[in-house]
């Protein structure tokens, strides 16, 4: 692998859904690779119809996807990961890098279902990469390197945070952000209805507190400073802040997330229990 990411590359995609979505749309936005280069397959025109409207070549043959690319992302679910290694296993060559976003499946796993000396690679992504906003993480398997790793940072900056981690962090940030959109969506929901409770309109609420949010976590990157140390920051004594957390934490918020994290995290990790038996 003489480059990072050449022109004359091509980008293939087994799999149809959102998380795939994500992070082509994110690769394709910042040019990285154009439309053009990429094939997607999946077993209906339904979900490949997006992929098609973007300029995409698209196929219901999984072969197909390795015949023409050597870089796959595998964006399948995770109780078929399996099965669908198995059905290319002997289309694989030394030159394909295979990069699986499946929660919960390890590189062993992965390894195991390809031929020996495969490189493979997981990623985890999460739903804001299609705004170029993700959280992502990159584990390497025992044949991929660090030309295999920057190839896939360089290809996917463009969806947001792109970092290398120990594989044991994966199943954490799936709890953390993969998951972890979803409590924020539910948190900003709750925030515009207790404004929608004392007399604000409903849209102007969710805009609000969607601007609330991002400006919040706009802060914390940029400052680089610990979340205690903002929060305390609007604080002021006998004030509106303090006495609105008080009631949040007589609500158990902090703990009632910290549990959402474990919870999820322990499902992806029970997921890729099963995978390995």
């Amino acid at each position: 692998m003489a480059d990072v990411w050449g022109p004359e590359r091509r980008l293939g995609c087994i799999g149809a859904g959102r998380m795939a979505r994500g992070v082509l749309e994110g690769a394709m936005l910042t040019g990285k690779i154009q439309a053009k280069d990429v094939t997607v397959s999946a077993p209906s025109d339904t979900n490949v119809k997006i992929f098609c409207d973007h300029g995409c070549h698209t196929t219901h043959s999984n072969a197909d996807v390795l015949t023409a690319c050597k870089v796959v992302i595998l964006a399948v679910k995770p109780h078929i990961i399996s099965t669908v290694l198995q059905e290319i296993s002997s289309l694989v060559t030394c030159d394909h890098v295979f990069i699986s976003l499946a929660a919960g499946v390890t590189l062993q796993t992965l390894e195991n279902c390809l031929p020996a000396g495969s490189k493979v690679l997981r990623m985890s992504p999460n739903l804001p990469c299609v705004v170029q906003e993700g959280a992502v993480v990159v584990c390497r398997g025992r044949r991929a390197g660090e030309q295999e790793v920057a190839m896939v940072k360089s290809l996917f900056s463009g969806c947001g945070l792109c970092e290398e981690v120990p594989e044991s962090y994966i199943d954490i940030h799936t709890g953390l952000s993969g998951s972890g959109v979803a409590y924020v969506y539910m948190f900003a929901e709750a925030l515009a209805d207790g404004a929608v409770k004392m007399g604000m309109p409903s849209e102007l609420s969710n805009r609000i507190a969607a601007q609330t949010l991002l400006g919040a976590a706009k802060m914390l990157l940029k400052t680089g400073d610990h979340p205690a140390k903002l929060r305390s920051d609007v604080c002021t004594p006998g004030g509106t802040t303090i006495c609105a957390l008080h009631e949040l934490e007589k609500g158990g918020l902090r703990a009632t997330v910290m549990n959402a994290v474990e919870t999820a995290t322990e499902k992806a990790r029970s997921i890729g229990k099963k995978q390995a038996q």
